[in-house]
């Protein structure tokens, strides 16, 4: 028996549930020689603003030993430049791209959305709400709810595209933002995003990183994310990308277990570059031997309660 592998979402149809979260990728250009993008379920790409960013200061990323910290500070050329440089070389590949629009404020995460919407290069738009708010003192777009509401129901009404978004961990109750985002008019949600941390180095007595806090990514946040993917898949109708600490074909399953209908791979591609492909080619095997011969009606199943006997 081989397992089913394809899923479709909104706007996605796509040969396996494994795509690479954005950030982690860049703009699709820097794993190009290790394999084939078309064995890949979707493309997303690095999150984009309106003007250009060179991020925050060095250090702008410390590896642990179970993950690692990254304040990059949205590091991008800008969207004009991704709609004319960056998108056009992914239109030779058989795999749906989702493109990520951030923002300092709600006018620029619609106009960023507009324009690589009309750009006609993407498949999807994921809204990368973890950027602080300028106008309310720095607090994340995503801590919000009205907020959140607000900006998703802008960018639905100016773009023709299904619209995903991204959600911080760093709030007190996640369900809260996703519900939110479905009552704006999301298509579908991704979570999680990077857990707020920091460090010191004793020999300097300073952060490590040049931003001073920064997210936490990788294998130490895989069981908030599993949680968290398991809340928030509850509480909402629209399908979830799970995502935080993915680093095996198990963990994958995982996150469809507790209710993803997607994954998406970050941290673990900075050690080993081929995760994905690792993941996909296993994928079927591993869920043959647990007696699954389809993913969609396993994520059928745990959406109706049926894996836990509810």
């Amino acid at each position: 028996m081989t397992t089913r592998l394809s899923v479709t979402l909104p706007g996605l149809k796509m040969k396996n549930p494994v795509m690479p979260a954005s950030g982690t990728f860049g703009f699709g250009d820097m794993y190009h020689d290790l394999y084939d993008y078309n064995h890949l379920g979707a493309i997303v790409v690095k999150s984009t603003t309106l003007e250009a960013r060179k991020g925050n200061e060095d250090p702008k990323y410390h590896p642990l030993p179970s993950g690692a910290l990254n304040a990059v500070g949205l590091k991008n050329p800008g969207v004009d430049a991704v709609v004319k440089d960056k998108l056009p070389r992914l239109q030779t590949f058989d795999t749906p791209v989702i493109g990520s629009a951030a923002g300092s404020s709600e006018d620029e995460y619609v106009q960023v959305a507009v324009r690589l919407a009309e750009s006609g290069l993407i498949n999807a738009l994921e809204l990368n709400l973890s950027c602080p708010n300028v106008k309310e003192g720095g607090l994340t777009f995503g801590a919000d709810p009205q907020v959140v509401q607000k900006i998703i129901r802008q960018v639905k009404q100016a773009v023709n595209l299904p619209v995903y978004v991204k959600l911080t961990p760093n709030v007190t109750d996640v369900t809260a933002i996703a519900l939110a985002a479905e009552a704006g008019g999301a298509d579908g949600i991704s979570l999680i995003n990077t857990v707020l941390g920091m460090n010191f180095d004793v020999k300097t007595r300073r952060p490590v990183l040049g931003n001073v806090m920064g997210g936490l990514s990788g294998e130490s946040v895989f069981p908030i994310a599993i949680r968290m993917v398991y809340q928030v898949s509850r509480a909402v109708s629209i399908p979830v990308i799970g995502m935080g600490g993915i680093q095996s074909v198990d963990d994958a399953i995982q996150m469809f277990l507790a209710g993803a209908s997607a994954v998406a791979i970050g941290t673990a591609t900075y050690k080993n570059p081929v995760v994905m492909n690792e993941i996909i080619r296993e994928l079927p095997g591993r869920l043959s031997e647990l007696g699954i011969d389809s993913l969609e009606e396993l994520i059928r199943e745990v959406k109706e309660g049926e894996i836990y006997g509810q």
